[in-house]
Order: C-alpha cells, then structure tokens, then sequence
C-alpha cells in the first residue's frame, strides 16, 4: 500500500509543489515590501552608470577643439618595427 501512496505522490509532485511555493514566494515578496516600505523618491531618478560617464566625457572634451588632431604624416610609427617585422626577413 505504501508503495502505491508514494508513486501517486511522486506523480503528483509537481502539481502541488509549484502552488505551494508560489504561495510562499507571494507572501514573502508582500512582507519584505511591507518591512521595508517605500523606496526614497531620489532611487528612482537616479541616473546610470553609463549615463554619468557618458556626462563625465562630455564634459571633458567641451573645452577642446575637436578639429585639430595630429597628422598621420607627423606621427612617427604606426607601431613598433619589432612588431610588424617580427616574422619577415631582412632586405638587404
């Protein structure tokens, strides 16, 4: 008889298991909200990361003329010969 009750229970696991814990997710999320109260109206406006550094960028290059950059003919090398010629032999 006991190995009848537990197949039936088994079976029927997940029909009572997922309303049980429903409930109990349902009454802790309304208690922690009632401990808890209200969050402060400053949360809610506060701006994002990528927002204040966005701010942050522009503020820093407000001040700067952004149409005078160096020359690609002024610069001395791309990169470092060592490593554009690393692999390449030498012409004589």
């Amino acid at each position: 008889m006991w190995s009848v009750l537990w197949a039936a229970v088994r079976s029927k696991a997940p029909y009572v298991t997922f309303p049980v814990a429903f409930v109990v997710g349902l009454v802790g999320y309304h208690l922690e909200r009632v401990l808890r109260g209200d969050p402060p109206a400053a949360a809610e406006e506060e701006r994002s990361i990528a927002e204040q550094r966005e701010e942050r960028k522009l503020q820093e290059i407000a001040g700067e003329d952004l149409t005078k950059v160096v020359s690609l003919k002024d610069k001395l090398e791309f990169a470092p010969r060592a490593v554009l010629n690393r692999n390449r032999p030498e012409k004589s």
